[in-house]
């Protein structure tokens, strides 16, 4: 599971505070008890009084003398059970209550993480990601082959606009299954409105399912981020978190690479942050609308021969597939 120490913290600090939250409702309930029956009070200070006795008889070695203490435990605690019945509460209203109770709000069964740690772990990675409303929509059960052309050639190639989609929808699929089992980066490129994109979304939303961190910028916000740490003087943890998170992830997706105000400042961060990447063996997703050839003259050669020697190189062609969509639902 790809968590920093930063984001295991987050979900141990969210357990300690529904552990807090279970000791304030039960002193409550509690208290509410014992002023409408005050004897209950008595009988539990009784019970704790017999059950601590029994366990020091038990750490001395005198398991036979602790059958008295034992018939006075029960029999104490019946008593209790008939007055909470008496009065109209359930037997286990004292009792406390978890969210979980499997693990009892803990996190963990034994040396084991919970079921429910880790669904809390895909919560927080989804909520990181920047990617939660969108990949419910955009996901591999979603894209549709359909939507590209068996008549739009590439002229480079020879196949079709469904063709080369299909190969590209193979890859990440492929890229998906294989992704704990290599390291693998993936830059797709190709006109706007091609499902890049897309295709990016679909690999996000079954790396988060399985509990990998998944960070998504667009290249804009990215460099913005870059920049404001670089020239604001000032600490602001939240963006050092982040930062943290974009180096660190299990994947980060750089969307739209090419509509940022490309400059010496981004060439340098963007070669920084893949070079990192890479030898750390952290996976990057690029998509970019630029060709190959602008690619490499706004980037320089540092940073396209990283992506060229590094990554998996996807073209997508054809007629944009946004404007198909319109058409076809009638909103064009």
């Amino acid at each position: 599971m790809g968590l920093t120490n930063a984001q295991y913290n987050t979900i141990m600090r969210d357990y300690q505070r529904q552990q807090n939250r279970n000791q304030r409702e039960l002193a409550a309930r509690t208290e509410e008890v014992y002023e409408k029956i005050p004897e209950l009070s008595r009988l539990d200070a009784r019970i704790a009084s017999a059950s601590t006795a029994c366990a020091r008889r038990l750490l001395s070695d005198e398991s036979a003398s602790v059958e008295g203490l034992r018939a006075q435990i029960a029999e104490l605690s019946a008593r209790k059970a008939a007055l909470m019945r008496e009065a109209g509460y359930p037997e286990d209203y004292l009792a406390p209550r978890y969210r979980c109770a499997d693990c009892q709000d803990s996190g963990y069964i034994g040396s084991a993480r919970c079921h429910c740690f880790k669904q809390a772990a895909i919560d927080l990675l989804y909520t990181q990601s920047n990617l939660r409303g969108i990949v419910a929509e955009e996901n591999f059960s979603t894209f549709s082959l359909d939507l590209y052309s068996d008549q739009f050639i590439d002229p480079l190639t020879g196949s079709t606009a469904r063709q080369t989609a299909a190969h590209a929808l193979m890859e990440c699929r492929r890229f998906v299954q294989d992704f704990d089992r290599r390291f693998e980066n993936i830059f797709l490129y190709g006109n706007t409105g091609l499902g890049k994109t897309f295709l990016a979304n679909c690999i996000a939303k079954e790396l988060l399912e399985s509990a990998h961190s998944v960070v998504y910028f667009s290249s804009f916000s990215l460099f913005e981020l870059f920049a404001d740490s670089a020239f604001r003087r000032k600490e602001d943890y939240a963006q050092s978190d982040m930062e943290e998170h974009i180096f660190d992830c299990d994947l980060l997706i750089i969307d739209d690479l090419g509509t940022e105000l490309a400059n010496a400042f981004v060439c340098s961060e963007l070669f920084h942050l893949l070079n990192e990447r890479i030898l750390h063996k952290k996976s990057t997703l690029i998509s970019t609308n630029l060709s190959l050839e602008i690619f490499a003259d706004t980037y320089g050669e540092r940073v396209f021969s990283r992506i060229s020697s590094d990554y998996i190189m996807l073209r997508m062609i054809g007629e944009d597939i946004r404007i198909k969509k319109k058409i076809l639902s009638g909103n064009a």
